[in-house]
């Protein structure tokens, strides 16, 4: 019995897991690049950092089709207070990824500047925070 599952049963389970490993990597990699750029003022850094995050709004479309999916459908439906987080945790990381993507799609150091730090940051976070409840609460909850 695998304890670090998500509330979902069967083949769901890792390949909801596989879905959100995307978000994690590629948002993390963006603000990487943003932080890469904002230090050598190299072009190639906004559009390495504009793909990752392209990219990690496409999945994280799939994590909240996939969350939204598993919260009016899941085993667990009827106890919706963590899964109601999550969601919403998700729909924040989906809004804000396809913010930050239009923000690096303007020209120049406008792309990056402040605010294009502060939203790779912000969506960074917020991955890391859907994996969390993904994943770590059910570890932590089973070694109690």
């Amino acid at each position: 019995m695998d304890h670090a599952a998500p509330r979902s049963a069967g083949f769901a389970a890792p390949l909801h897991g596989i879905l959100l490993a995307f978000p994690v990597a590629l948002y993390a990699s963006a603000l990487a690049a943003d932080i890469a750029y904002l230090n050598t003022a190299e072009i190639q850094w906004t559009n390495f950092a504009q793909w990752l995050i392209a990219g990690a709004a496409l999945f994280a479309g799939l994590v909240f089709a996939w969350a939204l999916i598993g919260f009016f459908f899941g085993r667990h439906r009827r106890s919706r207070g963590g899964g109601l987080i999550y969601l919403l945790v998700v729909a924040a990381m989906l809004v804000l990824g396809i913010v930050n993507s239009f923000q690096h799609a303007r020209d120049g150091w406008h792309s990056v500047g402040t605010l294009g730090v502060a939203l790779s940051v912000v969506c960074t976070l917020l991955a890391f925070v859907a994996a969390y409840f993904a994943y770590g609460r059910s570890k932590l909850e089973n070694a109690r």
